[in-house]
């Protein structure tokens, strides 16, 4: 298997090259084209097997309840992936030691190998940081591949660093977080816009994205069109 990003960071697409019999899961609905000799399973967990339970805690991290899993046929073959927003793909290789967590959204599509499963991250938590309350556990061996809404950044972490909850990508599981507010007071956080941040503590990746989603839905809802019945 061999993933190439092109036309990042604005409209990137993932080129996923399969070899004869060669398979890989994917997000529903992130296929823009794929080649004629490509099998296309829909189940709602491992290719071959159900896994309802799964589905259900996929589905609360606002991922879809079903993914689709692409085998290549007798040939080499392609599927191009597209994203949910405008913006940036990545490729991650996922090792048996480290294990990704990533935000609701982000997930794209992954080797069979690497299992998808609910991260908790506390009521407390997504309370206060308007985030999901859970989020996606990647964990196994193999590629992952993640989008973005804008350009997409890795930051190493060794210590402590700040993330605004919205821009938060994925980060691996050997770093902790805590919510906490952006200024030297509650007052001077929320009066700058910034409110409550993600404080991440340990030695690890954070990726992070340029844009917020949720700022910009907030931003345009205001503009658009009430729907006529």
């Amino acid at each position: 298997m061999n993933i190439n990003i092109s036309h990042s960071p604005g409209n990137a697409a993932a080129h996923v090259h399969l070899q004869p019999g060669e398979s890989f899961t994917a997000e529903g609905g992130a296929m823009i084209a794929m080649s004629s000799g490509i099998q296309v399973e829909t189940t709602t967990h491992k290719r071959g097997s159900g896994g309802v339970l799964k589905a259900i805690k996929r589905a609360l991290t606002g991922e879809s309840f079903f993914l689709n899993h692409f085998t290549a046929g007798q040939g080499e073959a392609e599927v191009i992936l597209g994203t949910q927003l405008v913006g940036d793909m990545i490729t991650y290789d996922l090792a048996p030691s480290m294990n990704l967590i990533v935000q609701s959204g982000s997930y794209v599509a992954s080797h069979p190998s690497v299992d998808l499963d609910l991260s908790w991250q506390g009521f407390g938590k997504a309370l206060f940081s308007g985030e999901a309350m859970f989020w996606i556990r990647c964990s196994g061996q193999g590629p992952l591949v993640l989008s973005a809404f804008g350009s997409v950044y890795p930051v190493e972490v060794n210590g402590e660093y700040i993330v605004d909850t919205g821009h938060i990508v994925a980060f691996e599981e050997t770093l902790n977080f805590s919510i906490t507010k952006a200024g030297k007071s509650w007052m001077s956080s929320f009066l700058g816009g910034e409110g409550l941040v993600c404080k991440f503590n340990g030695q690890g990746t954070v990726w992070c994205q340029s844009h917020n989603a949720d700022n910009f839905g907030t931003m345009l809802g205001p503009l658009l069109r009430p729907r006529k019945n």
